[in-house]
């Protein structure tokens, strides 16, 4: 069988190389996306999913290579689903993300920042300090396999190292694969989630049934022989106890302000400390946060950014939509001697009316670090307060991204009806060798938008759901 070959212009937000088949006449037809291709190359492909108007499928023949191809340093990469970029020189990586950022600012939200700034970067390997690792018993494979899900497959992939999780993790997978097989419940374990802080490294063992007196003994043995904690989770995530060796605290520091934030294996913290603290000290310079400053952290956890910020600010507010969370914020909070200029609130900000703004009282600055949800309800609801509470309005707000779609729908409320001016916007590369795009966006309050101005969020979110399918 003859095979087709395409030349790859583009990267999607996938990483999957983008060409298109050619009509009769030589124009551009079908939309092809390619697995393992990269922009420059001419490749053929294998047909994995097949529409009207595009197809999908994975690199079968490399007839010209780009400049940018690299050889992956995991011998598992294009199997394991855990990274998908691997082939990609990292600077071009990152420079991808740059253009998937500001394709979408402009195309979703019809936003241009004034200065794109220049990448925050990081390690690019052994940078994963937290990871859900599936586990399964596959009678096929031998045994027990843990680590991550094949690529765009539910199943677990056959692995026996990593690049991105640190050595000493990457070092026990097999290890942990022995020992879950010797345990009596080794077919009723699905996940092993890895959490690592400054001096402990925690393994919470998901179990669907209670260990026996043998099993505690070997998992006690393991702990032992690998310096590791474990934490046992009979059920959901609140469900998850310290189980052996006691007395370890899981903890994370932001050296720069004196801060040592205490978490559990289970709370969300961000995969990539190193980024985390050059992300941290980014978006508190580019606040501008004075000492007179009345500060609102939205979203804010744990109080990654809330804690910092009271190292600078007069005042700062915690706001999150979870009351353990906004809790355990305050204890860190005092932990870190700075409670007395911290308060914490639980609201849902997906919910957040400008009547909720108002009872907040005005903040002079505010952070936004959303999910991947984003914050609609807060754009519009800052909206509504530029309409009646010109007064109230913060002068500038950091929005903090962990997806460039929201974000670019969000700036776009912000800038065509609540009148703010995108200063600056870049990416953070927390997640290297993925497609994983963190960016961050810093708005300044500008002239008074003219009332019915022409931006339809409703029409974002349907565009958004549309590149989804």
């Amino acid at each position: 069988m003859q095979e087709t070959f395409i030349d790859i212009k583009a990267l999607d937000g996938d990483a999957r190389g983008v060409g298109h088949l050619e009509n009769e006449d030589g124009t551009p037809g079908k939309v092809i996306f390619v697995e393992g291709a990269l922009p420059g190359e001419r490749v053929s492909f294998e047909t994995l999913r097949k529409k009207k108007n595009w197809e999908s499928g994975r690199l079968v023949t490399l007839q010209r290579a780009s400049s940018m191809r690299v050889e992956p340093k995991c011998q598992h990469f294009g199997y394991c689903g855990g990274c998908s970029m691997q082939h990609l020189e990292p600077s071009a990586q990152v420079a991808m993300k740059q253009r998937v950022l500001e394709d979408n600012l402009w195309h979703l939200g019809k936003v241009k920042a004034e200065t794109i700034m220049r990448p925050m970067y990081g390690p690019t390997w052994d940078y994963r300090y937290r990871a859900r690792l599936s586990v399964r018993y596959v009678a096929k494979k031998g045994g027990v396999l843990v680590g991550f899900h094949e690529r765009s497959s539910s199943y677990v992939a056959d692995i026996t190292t990593c690049e991105i999780l640190p050595d000493h993790v990457a070092k026990m997978l097999v290890p942990l694969r022995e020992l879950v097989g010797a345990l009596s419940i080794y077919n009723q374990m699905p996940q092993i989630e890895v959490a690592i802080g400054e001096e402990t490294t925690v393994l919470v063992l998901r179990i669907m049934a209670p260990l026996t007196p043998a099993d505690e003994t070997l998992v006690k043995a393991f702990a032992d022989q690998w310096n590791i904690q474990w934490w046992l989770q009979p059920k959901g995530p609140d469900t998850a106890y310290p189980y052996y060796p006691e007395g370890k605290e899981l903890y994370y520091t932001l050296p720069e302000f004196g801060i040592r934030m205490p978490f559990k294996p289970t709370d969300f913290t961000q995969v990539n400390h190193h980024i985390n603290r050059v992300l941290v000290s980014k978006a508190l310079r580019l606040l501008e946060v004075q000492k007179t400053d009345r500060v609102a952290d939205l979203f804010c956890g744990l109080g990654n950014f809330t804690l910092p910020l009271a190292t600078q600010a007069r005042e700062v507010v915690g706001i999150e939509g979870s009351t353990a969370l906004t809790t355990r914020a305050l204890d860190n909070a005092k932990a870190n001697g700075v409670s007395g200029k911290t308060s914490f609130y639980t609201r849902n900000l997906f919910e957040v009316t400008k009547d909720d703004l108002v009872a907040l009282g005005k903040f002079d600055r505010m952070l936004i670090d959303p999910p991947r949800d984003g914050a609609m309800a807060l754009a519009l609801a800052l909206a509504e307060l530029r309409e009646t509470h010109e007064d109230m309005m913060p002068q500038r707000i950091v929005y903090v991204s962990c997806s460039p779609s929201t974000l670019a729908r969000d700036a776009g409320i912000l800038v065509h009806k609540a009148g703010y001016v995108m200063k600056k916007a870049g990416v953070v590369n927390m997640f290297p060798h993925t497609s994983h795009v963190e960016s961050v966006g810093v708005f300044e309050l500008g002239p008074k938008p003219v009332k019915g101005a022409d931006f339809d969020e409703n029409a974002v979110v349907i565009a958004e759901q549309g590149e989804q399918q």
